[in-house]
């Protein structure tokens, strides 16, 4: 017997060593090791601590700000414009084997950027508009499924390496405004759509590649020492005319000696010779100067040719100007987005002002070609979807100039500079804007999936039932990230917040539209909005003239959140106290499973503090996304617990 436990203690010692490893690999398991990578990144990157970044949780960080999962793994970390402040440290990020959008455009980071290789899944890479430093980070090179590469608005330098030709799936790859130098490289990616190497220190001739000379001047300009045909600089300084000068040749001579080229060998002659030489030396020359003379005479003749036919052209032109104008190509035009004089806009030379840095993915002339279909219209204007070139869908909203207390052109576009600098993933991006004679437009993301005022109502025609409970919660979360956000990281608010401007995107999150659009309406104009309009409106801003605060916000944001609880239009709300309102709540919702009914209870205390009278009363939005969080984890605990 003593023998058979000395012989079994070392079986049992192995199981338990054995089951505490496991315990401790599963406790390193890949989820567990995104969120230990988020929280090493933010603690390098965000030294201003402006991201709230909580673990009570195993999977908490699937919600923190910028993140996306797709099955406990993190695949997308977008943070545009989060004022971040920092390096962006190796091992941190490149932990994140399963992320496939890294974006952290419009910040301050600085420093190197670390080894990303490891990140072989990575397809967008965008670190525009920082303050990264030291050469183009080589670990880039073994990125090969990377369709996006923007490093525009940075302090890298050195060269582009030759290599970079070898990512072939490469259709956004934007370089400018660096210190980069050296030759440009042959990159000949047939996917290659979007490419800006400007404003560098790039020299010598530009690769005469198909993918290069599909794009413009500008993507080329800044660079002073770069020549081609692309550019319209020869890369030559010295005329044909003359080919290599014999001067320099014949001072490298021995003194009493002059030189000669023929056909390449250089010929000694000796001073006997010399007088001989001088004259067949002075017969060429003069016939040289006499070939170049008549060429000069023959361009100066063409260029006056050209200039009067242009002349003659440009006059017929003006005459034949009426006759265009009715034209029905010019008519087609006036059809397209409703109205929009895109004549006008050709003539005045202007184009679209693309927002935050973004590519200019297309022009006005595009977008006046592109088919059109009218979605609505609201208190400043109407809006359009269009599709340009056949493979852009966005949303036009076109302002109402009649609506617009913003004249002048200068404050406007200081207005849609800073608003198009917004980038959250719970706002709708503002992409572009237009202004040109009596027409503002502004162009955004399109979203598919159509708006939460149409997810929560339906068709008029059939009675709406509520959202279940999880979504309502989930729709609210997304649409407290985005209102504070535009709170905290600008002197913006969004001024009408209601929910037909909360848009359903790819993933159906909820994402804010419109915002700050508010601050351009003439506040006269609002008189006639409809019922459900007003009751958005704080108490304090109705029919007494005074400007929305952010604290209107929170107050249409507890409106919202009371018609996505009951499916019921704003106009429908009644006033009551809070345990009145909460029994209308559970009324209007018709439910009888009660395990709902504390989150349901602590929703409705969330939507009446917002809603209250007083402005004084109401929190900032921080706070109200705070509550909804721990509305979250009560939900968590209580559905954790109902399983065991």
């Amino acid at each position: 017997m003593p023998h058979s436990s000395q012989t079994l203690l070392p079986l049992f010692l192995f199981f338990y060593f054995t089951t505490l490893t496991t315990l401790i690999v599963s406790d390193q398991s890949p989820a567990t090791s995104d969120a230990v990578s988020l929280l090493s990144f933010k603690s390098k990157a965000d030294l201003d601590d402006n991201l709230l970044y909580v673990l009570h949780d195993r999977y908490d960080y699937c919600q923190w700000q910028g993140v996306k999962c797709a099955q406990g793994r993190v695949v997308r970390f977008i943070l545009q414009s989060f004022g971040l402040r920092g390096v962006l440290a190796s091992n941190t990020l490149t932990r994140l084997d399963q992320l496939r959008v890294l974006n952290l455009q419009n910040n301050s980071l600085s420093g190197p950027i670390p080894d990303l290789s490891s990140l072989s899944n990575l397809k967008t890479l965008v670190l525009d508009r920082n303050s990264f430093s030291a050469s183009f980070p080589p670990s880039f090179l073994f990125l090969h499924r990377l369709r996006t590469l923007s490093l525009s608005h940075n302090n890298l330098s050195g060269l582009i390496p030759v290599e970079l030709a070898n990512l072939d799936s490469l259709i956004c790859l934007r370089l400018d405004s660096n210190r980069f130098n050296g030759t440009l490289p042959p990159l000949n990616q047939y996917s290659l759509r979007i490419f800006n190497v400007s404003a560098n220190n790039l020299s010598g001739p530009i690769p005469s590649t198909p993918t290069l000379a599909r794009f413009q001047t500008a993507s080329f300009l800044g660079n002073p020492g770069l020549c081609g045909e692309i550019i319209r600089k020869a890369c030559d300084p010295r005329s044909r005319l003359f080919g290599s000068s014999s001067n320099d040749t014949a001072s490298s001579a021995p003194l009493g000696q002059s030189a000669e080229s023929h056909g390449g060998t250089l010929i000694l002659s000796s001073p006997t010779n010399s007088k001989k030489h001088k004259k067949s030396s002075s017969s060429s020359t003069g016939q040289i100067l006499g070939f170049a003379i008549g060429i000069s005479v023959f361009i100066a003749s063409f260029l006056l040719v050209i200039a009067l036919v242009r002349k003659q052209s440009s006059s017929s032109k003006h005459i034949e100007s009426p006759k265009m104008s009715s034209s029905a190509l010019e008519a087609a035009r006036e059809k397209k987005l409703g109205e929009i004089e895109g004549g006008d806009r050709h003539k005045s030379g202007k184009n679209l002002v693309f927002c935050g840095g973004e590519v200019e993915l297309y022009t006005v002339e595009d977008l006046m070609r592109a088919s059109a279909e009218l979605m609505g219209r609201g208190s400043i204007g109407a809006t359009y979807k269009a599709v340009v070139n056949g493979k852009f869908s966005v949303t036009v909203k076109r302002l109402d100039g009649g609506k617009t207390a913003i004249t002048s052109n200068e404050v406007f576009e200081r207005h849609m500079e800073m608003v198009g600098q917004l980038r959250h993933p719970n706002l709708v991006a503002v992409r572009a804007y237009f202004q040109a004679e009596g027409e503002r437009l502004v162009i955004y993301d399109y979203q598919s999936n159509g708006s939460l005022f149409n997810l929560i109502h339906g068709s008029r025609s059939s009675r709406a039932k509520p959202l279940h409970w999880t979504s309502c919660l989930k729709i609210a979360e997304d649409v407290a990230h985005g209102l504070a956000y535009i709170h905290q990281s600008s002197r913006f608010i969004h001024g009408n917040l209601k929910s037909s401007n909360v848009l359903l995107g790819p993933e159906f999150e909820a994402c804010v539209t419109d915002y700050s659009l508010s601050l351009l309406a003439d506040s006269s104009s609002s008189s006639t909005d409809d019922p459900d309009s007003a009751a958005y409106k704080a108490p304090e801003t109705r029919n007494s003239g005074r400007k929305p605060t952010s604290k209107s916000d929170v107050y249409a944001f507890g409106v919202l959140l009371l018609e996505i609880l009951t499916a019921k239009y704003p106009s429908q709300h009644p006033f009551l106290v809070p345990m009145d309102l909460k029994d209308w709540v559970r009324v209007m919702r018709d439910d009888d499973d009660g395990g709902e009914d504390k989150q349901l209870g602590m929703l409705t205390e969330v939507a009446s503090i917002c809603s209250a009278i007083s402005p004084e009363q109401r929190p900032p939005m921080w706070q109200v996304l705070k509550m909804i969080h721990e509305i979250r984890e009560s939900a968590t605990i209580q559905a954790n617990s109902s399983k065991l």
